[in-house]
């Protein structure tokens, strides 16, 4: 009868021990889902900036202009090539390109990136994540309530 009762308990010990285990492994898992989400979540919009930085940087203003979902056959009806040139060209306050990203807050369907320049001054872009079009942020921090108008 000894026995009999001897194994009396663990099944019951063995699936707690299971269970315990798939509860670890789900956590860590969520875990690190977590840290990866948040690591690169931005990192589309923070190359795409990038690209556009150092496209200023080789002076090739057609194609950073082009970031900005505008082309010399199609300019954007409010922001022709010539005023991008104002902007961002040789002669313009900016023409000390910035010296990165600052810093990034996510808004909407969107990111705006905020770069340093040499000048310590700050220059606020916003990236679509719909197209990755860069164009001015309209407004300096996120408003969830506010959802900016698309072209």
């Amino acid at each position: 009868m000894a026995d009999y009762l001897a194994g009396y308990g663990e099944g019951e010990e063995r699936r707690s021990k299971i269970l315990w285990r798939s509860i670890g492994a789900v956590v860590a898992v969520l875990i690190i889902a977590a840290v990866v989400y948040f690591t690169f979540r931005g990192y589309r919009h923070k190359k795409r900036v990038e690209s556009f930085l150092d496209l200023l940087g080789k002076q090739d203003y057609q194609a950073a202009y082009q970031m900005w979902g505008c082309t010399p056959s199609t300019p954007c009806r409010d922001y022709s090539f010539d005023r991008f040139m104002e902007d961002w060209g040789p002669n313009s306050p900016r023409s000390i390109l910035p010296t990165g990203i600052k810093k990034t807050k996510y808004c909407g369907h969107g990111v705006i990136a905020i770069l340093d320049t040499k000048r310590g001054e700050e220059s606020l872009l916003w990236i679509d994540s719909k197209d990755l079009t860069i164009g001015f942020a309209p407004w300096p921090v996120c408003n969830p309530m506010y959802k900016p108008v698309t072209q």
